[in-house]
């Protein structure tokens, strides 16, 4: 299949717009989605077609390829979604949540954040861990770790996960999993982008309920003009 409206990332996360100078806002969108952050401007996010179903594409956003103005602007948003919560430690899941919780931690006071991680350490215990699969990364007998010199901070603490994004909701489910079996209380979860609603029911109404967002991004499903959102 030829490619269907994509295009290369480079000046993607670059820059957050104002809304007027976005020239396609509604669908069907074609190399990128203008998504609407909460003060009513605009981050541009390049559509990548689905390995496993090419006329299926969703929206990306990679942070580590984000300019540092782009990430401390989703960072402080994010703080303010989560500060009624009154997390009392943030816990970063891997890879691409890991910066935008340290700067999150900063926006909220705190000193410090647990960071979870996808590389076994000799001195780490496999019962501190649990199994996990994205959309963008789907390797199976990936595995997510605590370091067991950090388990002592999470217990009796009110605890908020953070994450670049969550789409299945897979990864979320299983740290929020891992965690309160160690004793903490998640009191929310917290992401950049909140990609369609599979992970809605994956995580279950209550849990979904608490996953707060700086901005949505549809599925995305071809049409000859782009894309427009599906289900």
């Amino acid at each position: 299949m030829a490619p269907h409206f994509t295009e290369a990332t480079t000046g993607y996360w670059q820059r957050i717009v104002d809304a007027g100078e976005v020239e396609r806002r509604d669908p069907p969108w074609r190399f990128g989605y203008p998504a609407a952050l909460p003060d009513g401007r605009v981050l541009m996010l390049p559509i990548r077609r689905l390995a496993s179903d090419p006329a299926h594409a969703v929206a990306s956003l990679i942070l580590n390829q984000a300019s540092l103005p782009v990430l401390d602007a989703l960072g402080a948003m994010l703080a303010r979604r989560l500060e009624p919560y009154a997390p009392e430690l943030l816990v970063g899941l891997p890879t691409l949540g890991l910066a935008l919780a340290s700067i999150v931690a900063r926006a909220l006071g705190q000193g410090r954040y647990v960071p979870l991680g996808t590389s076994r350490k000799f001195w780490y215990d496999e019962a501190l861990s649990v199994p996990v699969q994205s959309i963008t990364s789907p390797v199976p007998g990936r595995r997510l770790y605590l370091d067991p010199n950090q388990r002592s901070l999470l217990e009796g603490r009110r605890l908020a996960l953070v994450d670049d994004a969550v789409s299945t909701g897979t990864t979320l489910h299983a740290a929020w999993d891992l965690l309160e079996a160690l004793g903490g209380e998640v009191v929310a979860s917290g992401v950049a982008m909140r990609q369609g609603a599979r992970w809605v029911e994956r995580l279950g109404a209550a849990r979904a309920a608490r996953v707060v967002g700086v901005f949505d991004s549809p599925l995305l499903g071809a049409v000859p003009d782009g894309w427009m959102p599906r289900d």
